[in-house]
């Protein structure tokens, strides 16, 4: 979609994300033609956002099942932070945190579960508890991370990071970010694909604040049209990141009614998927848009 395309017209197309089980997750399409809405459920006491932590797995389900009722399409587990500076766990620690909070949730819902997790293991175990997509900062490039999630028929989110997460925002650098970050995700769905995932489980993310500063964030927000030229749906994080803050110059806490401008703005340039903190007041916006766009 471009930027001057209307964001109910375009969705009008549609699209299904093939996930295990038989589960169908459709993006774009009526009756409401508005994004996926992927909600964010940290079970950590680490994530940059307080109010997204969930260490208890019962706070983990409960908040999880809030947010589906909200109207969040995915609910994304992740026990390990990756924000700027942030240090890797192990597996074995990672799973103690999530495997509880998904068989609890899976107990209670049939609704799609996103992991957010780099390790192949902890993916292999998380999938077999219930999880339909693999969320990897790293899109895939550890050994047998890719073989796990084809094994599963699984769905996967490739993402764009330069570094790590301890390392990626002391120099960030790019001749052509956009340009560079489309490469990158063209490469990382061909080697998904070679290793036997579907075409129709392939979901594309630009990382938006993972090794990239201001002007990196925003050119890469502007050019999702680009990224959707791929020929994969697209997911973006902004949800009261960094790059709120440098827009808005509000703390963490504060950066609701900036996020909700961001989704906004994501989702008029053809955004498929949003991950966010806040489900419910970003559908209430993207319903007020639609309707105002219309």
């Amino acid at each position: 979609m471009s930027a001057s395309a209307s964001p109910a017209a375009a969705g009008k197309s549609g699209r299904t994300l093939r996930l295990p089980h038989g589960r169908r997750l459709h993006l774009g399409c009526a009756p409401d033609d508005l994004p996926c809405i992927m909600g964010i459920v940290n079970v950590n006491q680490d994530s940059f956002f307080e109010g997204s932590r969930r260490p208890d797995p019962a706070g983990a389900v409960e908040a999880a099942l809030d947010m589906v009722g909200q109207g969040a399409g995915i609910v994304d587990f992740g026990a390990e932070s990756t924000r700027p500076g942030s240090t890797e766990i192990g597996a074995e620690e990672e799973m103690a945190r999530l495997l509880p909070a998904i068989e609890g949730f899976r107990a209670e819902s049939d609704a799609v579960i996103s992991i957010d997790t780099r390790h192949p293991n902890v993916a292999e175990a998380a999938l077999r508890a219930g999880a339909d997509i693999i969320n990897d900062i790293e899109a895939l490039a550890r050994p047998g991370m890719a073989q796990v999630v084809a094994r599963a028929q699984a769905a996967a989110v490739l993402m764009h990071m330069q570094g790590t997460p301890q390392t990626m925002q002391r120099a960030p650098s790019y001749v052509d970010c956009l340009g560079e970050v489309r490469s990158f995700l063209e490469e990382a769905s061909e080697r998904a694909l070679d290793a036997g995932i579907a075409r129709e489980a392939i979901i594309l993310d630009p990382g938006i604040g993972f090794g990239k500063l201001k002007g990196h964030n925003l050119a890469l927000l502007k050019g999702i049209d680009r990224l959707k030229g791929l020929g994969y749906p697209v997911l973006v994080g902004v949800s009261r990141k960094r790059l709120i803050g440098e827009l808005t110059g509000r703390e963490v806490p504060e950066r609701l009614a900036g996020s909700l401008g961001a989704a906004l703005a994501a989702w008029l340039n053809g955004a498929d998927i949003l991950r966010v903190h806040d489900v419910a007041p970003t559908i209430d916006a993207l319903r007020v848009f639609r309707e105002v766009k219309q």
